[in-house]
């Protein structure tokens, strides 16, 4: 029965991540017609800049749109990834070491060569070598967004593989975020503020509260607190995650406050923050934009690292993984379909903006190479991908012995 249900969950996933590819895109786009149309880019920044202020007694949050998008929606976008880490870890994929190890391992592998590969073309400039995390990212709905255009040609252990190996890269940029993207001016009070939210936290999850009001409730508090303390906001919301319940007490009932809140998040992140999100932050200028552009080495070290690193990494780790025999190829894939969604692996997008936003903010001459490479990387990715899984996925590759 439980089976039965993972599967049934599984399927509405990848049927609603790849609707939501679909909306992505046309969000993307928008902002780059709406970015480069002189009538309308005026519109278009002056949205992102108009100014929202709260007052709620003596504090006062005053940001504009983009920021707002980027440090609120976001963390809620990063609360749901939190929660599904959480499920995947307690009884997912990746609630064995033996499920686990392949993707773990390939997403490993997806993450260090980029990042190596950035590295290496920004070696020496010390300004652009702080986006060396940029190209490490894999988005989860694009990447099973093409899948879902090969259904029937590819095994299903794939897009599963896929997934597990997203969801740990999501993980991967979460501590990442917060190890080097974080703490910039630390303001120590509203911290220690934040620590008695995440205690209070700690008691309810102890006490067994199912009821999820206290929770966000104290989750808005944690989310202010860690905004005003210098910390990145939107890891307040994987750190609300961690305490909420999976089961109840007893677990007769079948009702789990974590999946519950789950299903009710996914359609607003897929259809709504997501989108919103890539509208905001994907509205790239071409203005003076030439081939030198494009090989700068932000930009090109983005490109590269998605398109090469990845499928190095992520093959490359695989392979080795099997050759060593730590563990096997996904049921009824073949070498060569591995290698096309290693390929896919690059589609970067929304957390590589992300984290491209936080490395050189969003304005100015860096925000606008981030765009360009993480676009032109994801785009080289998604159409590769795409052709090796359609046309050359039955095909020999390489061979383990």
């Amino acid at each position: 029965m439980a089976r039965v249900q993972f599967q049934s969950a599984l399927q509405d996933f990848f049927k609603l991540e790849s609707a939501s590819s679909i909306l992505l895109l046309g969000a993307a786009v928008l902002a780059l017609l709406m970015n480069n149309t002189p009538i309308l880019s005026d519109i278009y920044q002056g949205f992102l800049h108009l100014p929202l202020g709260i007052r709620l007694g003596e504090i006062n949050l005053d940001k504009y749109v983009l920021l707002w998008i980027n440090d609120g929606l976001m963390a809620v976008f990063f609360f749901l990834i939190g929660l599904e880490l959480k499920r995947e870890l307690l009884e997912g994929q990746l609630a064995s070491l033996q499920q686990a190890i392949l993707p773990l391992l390939a997403a490993i592998g997806g993450m260090l060569v980029p990042a190596i590969i950035y590295t290496a073309v920004n070696w020496g400039q010390a300004d652009s070598l702080q986006g060396w995390a940029i190209p490490a990212a894999t988005d989860i709905a694009f990447s099973l967004g093409v899948l879902v255009l090969l259904k029937g040609i590819i095994p299903d252990s794939l897009r599963i593989f896929l997934l597990a190996l997203a969801i740990i890269d999501d993980m991967g940029a979460i501590i990442i975020i917060a190890a080097f993207y974080s703490a910039h001016g630390l303001e120590l009070t509203p911290l220690y503020y934040a620590g008695g939210a995440i205690i209070a936290l700690a008691v309810l999850n102890m006490l067994r509260v199912t009821r999820i009001t206290p929770y966000i409730i104290l989750g808005v508090i944690l989310w202010v607190c860690v905004l005003k303390s210098g910390i990145h906001a939107t890891l307040a919301g994987v750190a609300l995650a961690i305490f909420i319940p999976l089961r109840t007490k007893g677990d007769d009932t079948g009702h789990s406050p974590l999946r519950h809140l789950e299903h009710v998040l996914h359609p607003w992140v897929a259809f709504a923050i997501m989108p919103i999100f890539a509208f905001a932050n994907a509205g790239v200028s071409f203005v003076g934009v030439s081939l030198a552009t494009l090989t700068g080495a932000v930009p090109l070290g983005i490109m590269l690292g998605l398109f090469l690193g990845k499928q190095v990494g992520v093959l490359g780790f695989t392979w080795l993984a099997i050759k060593f025999k730590i563990a096997k190829l996904p049921e009824h894939a073949t070498w060569m379909q591995v290698y096309g969604v290693a390929v896919l692996c690059g589609i970067g997008f929304t957390m590589s903006l992300f984290i491209g936003g936080l490395a050189f903010g969003n304005e100015g001459d860096y925000a606008n190479q981030v765009k360009l490479g993480v676009i032109a990387g994801s785009l080289l990715s998604a159409v590769f991908g795409y052709v090796i899984l359609r046309y050359m996925g039955n095909q020999a590759f390489i061979k383990t012995s």
